[in-house]
């Protein structure tokens, strides 16, 4: 049987996160002053878990977020299939009202079981699950990585825990998560379980 803790975080505050602007896949930003901050309090408070591998999206914003922990010489490999959902047309725009409003329209469908439905020029949650199926199976093909960190976005986080939790997608919503948050889960070798949920905690004081 083979066990597996993995450690799986949100990236760190951009400026299109405080301006209210769309991101997706399509947008590769840089950690703000904050999200830096937020990076290095979750390093002070993880740095001595002894990690075997640190996965990451193929963004800027999630490899900065867990650059000290590369920098220590922790292997790294960055996986496209872990990469935020294409939110299409309206990726680089801020959320007026309207945009606002269709946003809303569209996670609707999706929590109704809609899943396959997209914003225009995007990804659906079905689109998302089918190429990151790939990279969930990559890295736990890697039996012998037994305490990983993985880094990533946050619809894509609600994706992959519906995926790794065996909830249907139009689930996902219940999976709240904020900048450079942590859910630890455990693989016993034939499940996922949450041992924490959306955790701040190494936040507090920055």
């Amino acid at each position: 049987m083979n066990s597996k803790k993995v450690y799986l975080i949100r990236h760190g505050q951009t400026d299109f996160n405080l301006k209210n602007i769309v991101q997706g896949s399509g947008v590769d930003t840089d950690l703000n002053e904050l999200g830096h901050r937020q990076a290095r309090a979750f390093f002070e408070a993880y740095k001595h878990i002894p990690f075997d591998k640190v996965y990451t999206s193929a963004l800027k914003r999630s490899q900065q977020s867990v650059q000290q922990f590369i920098d220590l010489g922790i292997p790294h490999d960055p996986l496209v299939g872990l990469n935020e959902i294409s939110w299409g047309v309206r990726e680089g725009h801020r959320i007026t009202p309207q945009e606002d409003q269709y946003y809303h329209h569209m996670l609707e469908q999706w929590q109704l079981g809609n899943t396959s439905h997209r914003l225009q020029g995007g990804e659906s949650p079905d689109d998302v699950i089918k190429r990151m199926k790939p990279a969930v199976d990559f890295i736990m093909k890697h039996t012998n990585e037994k305490t990983i960190l993985i880094c990533m976005h946050g619809r894509a986080i609600r994706i992959l825990l519906c995926h790794l939790l065996n909830y249907p997608l139009r689930c996902m919503d219940m999976f709240e998560h904020t900048n450079l948050c942590l859910y630890l889960l455990n693989f016993t070798g034939t499940m996922f379980q949450v041992e924490r949920y959306n955790d701040t905690h190494h936040l507090r004081g920055i």
